[in-house]
């Protein structure tokens, strides 16, 4: 058994207690309860729960700590080893240990050096029940090295040459930060032209005059022991071409620092990386981090891409000008080939970095800690993962398991150890080892063996408060070994508790997911396990939620006014409300003008600052709510003109001359504001029995000022008065004083009296209950009565409370009763009522409709006939009858398929029904059922029947292949619903001329076995229509249609145009406009731009004279209008005009070489003079003069890209 302890819920009452009840996990380890009592006589093995890093980096200037930390019952002892060996810290008048802990300090700041105590160490703390160990803690001292001293010879170079200026920091430990900056400690700016790479150096893609500056520095600073190196300051001089070659030769030797390309504008290359491509390593979770620098003139852009991917939108940043790529938490997803692309007006390069990422192991399971119980089993898994995969070793108390003790109880299974039959011996710490070579991953998980009874740790008598409605968590927090089951209990003699109601929780906790007041009571924790039992008490107290019954309402205000919001909270009496006011959700302003009275926030001297939004919060202990409302300030009015407006309301209302139904009510009119008064409104309120729900009373004129009320008797009354004028209704007034009338027997009954049983054996006699209004006294009662209607039976009464529902058992099924209810009070009772009639409760039907017949009227339509079931069969009120029919068998196939059964309901006494929709020649069986209020009697037999052959559906498709000279072939599927046995197929067809005429009408029959057949000795290049159809022994079907023209010559294919389905007529002829026709558009077009140039050149030559080459050439060639034009077939090809709106077919678009296809359009353009060049075909003498061609742009090549070298790991732990 494996003792699992979950983590406790958040409470939600005031003053609880929580209790650090579970195992918390440090360490990779679980712990025992750290209840202090618990722990006085519990043992537990050590427990790792602080320790210093793996890669511990010192400040060589302070004292030494290297943390070990620990805990177990009894304490643990501490011992350490240092470079594999023990580590004797007695002898090392330096070193101490901290008291009650494995912590060393080693005190160098008195004497000593850092470096002598570099080394790896590593933690054992250890107690009778086994040793855990800590991480080995490689210890090293920080370095910040001086930059080795170097002569820098000033650079001189052309303006719009590369440079990089080389930083080489010293190495340090941990390697320092690289910032360059000049001698005023002023950082260098940087751009897309001038950036700092990822090692350090300065890149410069091209260099400018300000440029030059004597005083480029790099800096270093090493964090940890907060230093800084300086390099010596480089001097860097952009000159001319004069100038560079008057410059001492020495000084351009030096191309360490700086490229000798020439200062003209030039492409892209590569400062860093070098070469295509390159390859970078980096483990996961780790930021991969890709950099491309280039120079080029103008200064290049840098773009980046990932290879058959696309790059992690969340996780991809880009650095120093997009020169640099960094990928977040990298995965071994992010592996792959990255593209850098450089990019400039002169030329683009590429740069392939390929990635592999890499992986230091990483748990997927680490080893828990067990608490065992004698005699039970269990078992550790250590689970890890990396690249490569890592390798899994076991080490027990610190020690190899392979030459640790033998214990019989463990087995060890790969990545698990199995443990069978424990005993209190095989207590021990557990070590889990997983390492590669990029790292190691090490836990400790000990197994405890202990034999310990229940114990419940939550304080006895804990006192919950929980809202109504909420939910309550009730705690039981508890240990044992085994580990205990619990039981929760309500009540002192109450029944266990069950999960219908209650959620149970691991932990131990109790959850009522919805606290009612009947949740309130004590409740009872029961722990048992073998060795014991425990117990322990928990109260439940539920509490009103808080409300704010009044909220502050938005309000407009004049600045120098005064604004009032309330604010008024209901809540349990048991607790005490605070109530907070908030401005724009923070504190009120600390002025004078806010002040707060009870339930009311009161601004006086509103100015424009105090608009916004002002929340009112009132909170509890257990609760807390809030209401918002906004405060507009707005500028003061001047001095209005007439108010038209609503009347104020009537006020100083008076009872007089009181009678037992009757009242005189007078009042005193309010002011009319400019609009007289119309009505006046009287309303009442029935205090009694709904106070605060005004009912109109009666209306009066606005004359008026007095009214006589007719009024009922036992109502408690309280009059209100509005006033009405042409603008709207005044407020209320003030309520008047209460009138109580006497009370008197009720002079009316109960409406909607029904009687309809809920069962077979019962009779449910409901009503619409008097309000208090028309009860007329106290103690309102109903006088039920009821009686069968064909018996002789006398009534029977009973008398019930004010509710609207009685219910007689007992009753026979489905039987006429009369019905009578009655009101009554203290004083009498009312009329006598009227009698209704209802039914006792409905069962279901107990026959079945018989003799049923069926008629098939169609193919598609049957007639079913049944007889009535006895009325007294029904034993309820018939609501008609349900035909279930279902296809049953093809008669073509014979073969069974369930299909799912279609249902028509007949209401009322019908004896006969029609079946629609059924399809042909096909098999159905039908049964007839009666219905009821209650449901479905049972079914008749089943009767079934066939129906006739019908005609057939369309063929399915219809295409034309292979067209040649003088054939067509013609394939097609059969119909998709054949209703019946095809007997044959008809194929019709007819030609169809230039003008859309058709000719004569071919008809053919077809075996109905075929599904292909060719057309011989047709007309070449000739356009047919196709109407085929399939037929049954009944009929012909619906047809399709489709049409197809024969070749003008071997291999070319006429067009083929969408099939039309079920077309019953060929189309008889197409009117075809000729001033539609794209040939005939051009050809007027060349013809009028013809005519206009001819214009232009006699308007010429008669202002000039002279012979024009045009005018020679017009001459000697006819009139374009009057040429032939070029029909190869005397046909002007297929046209769709503004009336036919038939989508073009696929593949019969212009082609891109501005050509129109011969399939495509008879008439094509290139045969009237607009071919490829826009040119007329006659000659080309004319319009070739004012034509052109645009030439093709050459594309850019291909691009490419590159990756950095590996990161360095921690060795294996082993």
């Amino acid at each position: 058994m494996q003792l699992k302890i979950m983590p406790k819920k958040k409470c939600l009452s005031a003053g609880r207690v929580p209790l650090i009840l579970f195992l918390c996990q440090m360490i990779s380890a679980l712990e025992v309860p750290l209840d202090p009592k618990l722990l006085e006589d519990l043992v537990q093995p050590p427990t790792i729960t602080q320790q210093s890093p793996k890669d511990y980096i010192i400040d060589p200037r302070e004292n030494i700590v290297i943390q070990c930390e620990a805990k177990g019952k009894p304490p643990p002892s501490f011992s350490w080893t240092r470079n594999g060996t023990h580590f004797d810290i007695d002898k090392d008048p330096l070193v101490t240990m901290n008291s009650g802990s494995g912590t060393l300090v080693i005190n160098i700041m008195i004497e000593g050096k850092a470096e002598t105590y570099e080394g790896v160490y590593q933690c054992t703390a250890r107690n009778e029940r086994g040793a855990a160990i800590s991480n080995n803690i490689v210890v090293r001292p920080s370095r910040s090295p001086l930059w080795t001293k170097e002569k820098l010879e000033p650079i001189a170079l052309q303006n719009g040459q590369s440079l990089v200026l080389p930083c080489r920091p010293p190495i340090g430990l941990p390697p320092p930060i690289i910032f360059w900056m000049d001698n005023s400690f002023q950082r260098l700016p940087q751009s897309e032209r001038v950036s700092q790479g990822l090692n350090g150096d300065l890149y410069f893609s091209n260099v400018l005059p300000e440029d030059t500056r004597e005083d480029y520095i790099c800096y270093a600073r090493f964090n940890h022991t907060q230093t800084i190196q300086q390099k010596q300051p480089i001097s860097v001089k952009v000159v001319s071409v004069d100038e560079l070659n008057d410059t001492i030769a020495a000084n351009l030797s030096d191309t360490e620092f700086y490229g000798a390309k020439s200062s003209r504008e030039r492409p892209p290359t590569f400062l860093t990386p070098e070469g295509n491509a390159s390859n970078k390593e980096e483990l996961r979770g780790n930021v991969l981090s890709l950099e491309c620098i280039a120079e080029g003139l103008p200064t290049p852009l840098i773009y980046w891409a990932k290879e058959d991917g696309i790059l992690p939108t969340n996780r991809t940043f880009y650095r120093n000008f997009k020169k640099t790529l960094q990928i977040i938490h990298v995965s071994e997803a992010d592996s792959g080939n990255y593209r850098c692309i450089a990019k400039n007006a002169l030329g683009v390069i590429h740069h392939t970095i390929s990635v592999t990422v890499k992986a230091a192991p990483y748990w997927i399971m680490a080893p828990k800690n067990l608490v065992l119980s004698p005699g039970e089993d269990g078992t550790l898994t250590c689970r890890a993962n990396g690249n490569p995969k890592p390798r899994i070793n076991w080490l027990t108390n610190g020690v190899p398991i392979e030459i640790a003790p033998d214990d019989p109880s463990r087995k060890i299974d790969g990545d698990t150890i199995i443990f069978s039959n424990v005993q209190e011996r095989s207590s021990a710490v557990y070590q889990c080892n997983a390492s590669n070579e990029y790292g190691y991953l090490l836990a400790n998980a000990f197994v405890n063996v202990l034999a310990e009874p229940p114990r419940i740790l939550t304080s006895a008598n804990t006192l919950y408060q929980v809202i109504a409605n909420r939910p309550a968590l009730l705690d039981c927090a508890f240990f044992g070994s085994p580990l205990p089951t619990i039981e929760w209990f309500k009540g002192a003699k109450g029944s266990a508790l069950h999960e219908d109601i209650y959620v149970f929780h691991e932990n131990g906790t109790l959850e009522i997911p919805v606290a009612q007041k009947d949740s309130i009571g004590t409740y009872t924790c029961v722990a048992r396990n073998k060795l014991g039992i425990a117990k322990n008490e928990v109260h439940l107290e539920i509490k009103d939620p808080t409300r704010i019954i009044k909220q502050p309402e938005y309000a407009v205000v004049q600045r120098g006014g005064t604004v009032s919001f309330e604010c008024k909270v209901k809540h349990d009496h048991t607790l005490i409300p605070t109530v907070t006011w908030l401005k724009n959700n923070s504190e009120l302003p600390n002025d004078g003008r806010f002040t707060i009275d009870k339930d009311h926030l009161v601004v006086d001297d509103v100015n424009d600052d105090d608009g916004g939004t002002y929340t009112c919060v009132a909170n509890t202990t257990l609760d807390n709510v809030s209401a918002s409302a906004v405060l507009s300030v707005v500028a003061p009015t001047p001095t209005p003109a007439p108010i038209y407006d609503v009347p104020n309301a009537p006020f100083d209302l008076e009872l007089t001359n009181h009678l037992d139904k009757s009242v005189q009510l007078s009042w005193t009119p309010g002011e009319d504001n400019n609009s007289p008064i119309t009505k006046f409104i009287i309303e009442y309120e029935d205090v009694m029995h709904e106070m605060g729900l005004w009912h109109h009373q009666s209306e009066v004129s606005g004359t008026q000022t007095t009214a006589q009320l007719e009024l009922s008797p036992y109502v408690n009354y309280s009059f209100r008065v509005v006033a009405v004028n042409s603008i709207g209704r005044s407020l209320p007034s003030h309520p008047s004083e209460q009138y109580l009338t006497k009370a008197a027997e009720p002079d009316k009954n109960p409406t909607a009296v029904e009687g309809l049983g809920s069962e077979p054996d019962n009779l449910v006699i409901t009503w619409k209950p008097l309000n208090g209004f028309e009860c007329n006294g106290p103690g309102l009662q109903y006088k039920v009565s009821w009686r069968q209607k064909d018996g002789d039976d006398e009534w029977t009464s009973v008398v019930v409370a004010n509710v609207s529902k009685y219910i007689v058992s007992g009753t026979p099924t489905f039987v006429p009763y009369l019905i009578k209810v009655q009101a009554l009070n203290d004083m009498g009772f009312a009329p006598e009522p009227a009698v209704v009639m209802g039914h006792s409760g409905e069962d279901l039907p107990m026959v079945a409709p018989g003799n049923v017949r069926v008629s098939v009227v169609n193919s598609t339509l049957a007639e079913v006939h049944w007889d009535p079931v006895p009325l007294k069969s029904i034993r309820g009120h018939l609501q008609g009858y349900r035909i279930y029919y279902w296809k049953a068998q093809s008669s073509s196939k014979r073969s069974r398929r369930h299909i799912e059964k279609k249902i028509l309901t007949f209401q009322g006494s019908k004896t006969h029904g029609m079946l629609p929709g059924l399809e042909p020649f096909s098999h159905y069986a039908v049964n007839v059922r009666v219905v009821n209020g209650k449901g479905e009697g049972p079914a008749s037999p089943d009767r079934v029947f066939n129906t006739p052959e019908g005609v057939p559906s369309a063929p399915s498709s219809l295409k034309i292949v292979n067209p040649t000279l003088d054939s067509l072939t013609l394939e097609w599927d059969p119909p998709s619903h054949p209703n019946g046995i095809l007997t044959e197929y008809t194929l019709k067809y007819q030609p169809i001329n230039s003008t859309h005429e058709l000719g004569p009408l071919v008809d053919l029959k077809i075996p109905a076995n075929k599904t292909r057949w060719t057309l011989k000795n047709l007309n070449f290049s000739t356009r047919y229509k196709f109407y085929f159809y399939a037929q049954t022994s009944v009929g012909s079907g619906s047809q399709i249609t489709e049409e197809a023209v024969t070749t003008v010559d071997e291999g070319k294919m006429a067009g083929i145009l969408p099939p039309d389905v079920g077309a019953g007529k060929a189309m008889a002829s197409r009117q075809v406009d000729i001033a539609t026709q794209g040939w005939f558009i051009g050809l007027m077009c060349a013809v009028a731009l013809l005519i206009l140039i001819l214009l232009i050149v006699c308007f010429i030559r008669r202002n000039k004279g002279g012979k024009y080459p045009v005018k020679e050439k017009e001459d000697a060639h006819a009139d374009p209008e009057i040429q032939p034009m070029k029909e190869d077939d005397g046909t002007f090809g297929e046209y769709s005009d503004a009336e036919d709106h038939k989508p073009l077919k696929k593949g019969s678009r212009t082609p891109s070489d501005r050509t129109v296809k011969k399939e495509d359009s008879d008439d094509s353009l290139v045969d009237y003079g607009e071919g490829v060049n826009g040119q007329f075909n006659e000659d080309g003498s004319f319009i070739g003069q004012y034509s052109g061609k645009k030439e093709k742009e050459p594309t850019e090549g291909n691009e490419s890209s590159e990756a950095p070298s590996p990161v360095n790991a921690m060795n294996s732990f082993v």
